[in-house]
């Protein structure tokens, strides 16, 4: 049986056309993605392999383009349409920040974040720069790998604040554990930098930690911020 005697509302498409996307599950989405299964599979049961091989939706997005070639179904031309699709994607959250979204959502934040630093394996830290309405002047990141009170230089943070003449910044870094919860360490970090930005009159308005599966965390959300 084929995804087209499937009943109407249980096809991948019609049924996000009728209840929006929020109401398919992973696999379905990757369906709609993938549009076409292999012989012997439909596109939803196509999907589904790949999720096990690659354990979660997640990890196939993070993965290199040779593991991902290599898959079942997939190849250069899938790795090139997705790698599209999230460049769209960080775009369009990118553009709500500039209109000045970046206070009034903090998930917008997250979402624009978790496609610059979200899908990694390692550390990184950046810094969102804001102009006074608080819209995005641009995003840098500034430092990587096992991050610490530390590895992480005041003198860095606020003189790319300065050169970019920000009147504030909102903090970011992921975890590559998965688990988004700030640690004793990320507090004091937040404060120092906090501090150092204060001395110069550029607010820090927010820390944002971000995990795996779309999870983060906001310190102002917490109530952990200096």
């Amino acid at each position: 049986m084929t995804i087209l005697d499937w009943h109407r509302l249980e096809r991948p498409r019609e049924k996000l056309l009728e209840f929006g996307a929020r109401s398919l599950s992973d696999a379905e989405l990757l369906a709609i993605f993938l549009r076409v299964g292999v012989k012997g599979m439909s596109a939803v049961d196509l999907a589904q392999s790949l999720l096990n091989h690659f354990g979660s939706l997640d990890a196939l997005l993070k993965a290199e383009r040779q593991e991902f070639c290599q898959a079942k179904g997939l190849g250069d031309a899938k790795y090139v349409q997705l790698k599209a699709v999230l460049e769209i994607a960080r775009r369009h959250f990118e553009s709500g920040l500039k209109r000045g979204d970046a206070m009034q959502s903090p998930e917008a934040v997250a979402r624009f974040l978790e496609y610059e630093i979200g899908h990694q394996d390692r550390e990184y830290f950046g810094i969102l720069l804001l102009d006074q309405q608080h819209r995005l002047i641009h995003y840098q990141t500034l430092f990587s790998g096992t991050l610490n009170q530390a590895s992480i230089h005041p003198r860095e943070i606020v003189k790319s604040a300065l050169e970019n003449n920000a009147a504030a910044v909102i903090l970011a870094h992921n975890h590559p554990s998965g688990d988004p919860t700030p640690s004793e360490a990320d507090i004091r970090i937040t404060e120092t930098l906090s501090q150092a930005l204060q001395l110069v009159d550029i607010r820090t308005l927010d820390h944002i930690i971000l995990g795996d599966s779309g999870r983060w965390h906001s310190l102002v959300q917490l109530g952990k911020m200096p």
